[in-house]
């Protein structure tokens, strides 16, 4: 399976897979809480949009750090051919690499503000198997609009390990 197709498959049941590295193009956030996150997603993916990048898969989001204090975050896509270095604009896009090697896996189907229940789902059963967390990525597969039922929305949750 490519890295592409690893994104988008569908996950009933937490699941190991090992992830391939992809080029992206993304805007870099340090220091962000739950509570400053939800404005940086329009401003990161418009800008990543106008950075001229061509993206070649659906829109992430890839958290490193404890999400219950600050963290780092990652907003954009996966993009072919690779950016050349920053795109500089109102917010600049960096060049960057979806993380590879093994996580554990699960497609949340739903609104936004249940995904903790699937991350909590994740969070269990690496527990459950020893397993060491190293961060998080979520895949947006559907992409939202103001028309899209909330309840239909579908996002891949990547638990990285260490």
């Amino acid at each position: 399976m490519t890295s592409s197709e690893t994104l988008i498959v569908m996950l009933s049941e937490p699941t190991l897979v090992t992830l391939s590295p992809a080029a992206t193009a993304v805007v870099r956030h340090r220091g962000v809480t739950m509570a400053t996150l939800r404005p940086l997603f329009d401003t990161s993916y418009t800008a990543v949009g106008a950075s001229g990048a061509s993206p070649s898969g659906p829109a992430f989001a890839l958290y490193r750090g404890e999400t219950s204090a600050e963290f780092d975050l990652e907003l954009g896509y996966p993009v072919d051919p690779p950016l050349d270095g920053p795109v500089a604009g109102q917010v600049t896009v960096d060049a960057g690499e979806l993380p590879s090697g093994e996580a554990l896996a699960l497609t949340h189907v739903g609104a936004y503000g249940s995904l903790h229940e699937s991350w909590g789902r994740l969070d269990a059963e690496a527990r459950r198997r020893g397993l060491t967390p190293a961060g998080m990525l979520e895949v947006y597969v559907t992409q939202p609009t103001p028309d899209t039922d909330p309840t239909t929305l579908r996002t891949n949750l990547f638990l990285l390990l260490a």
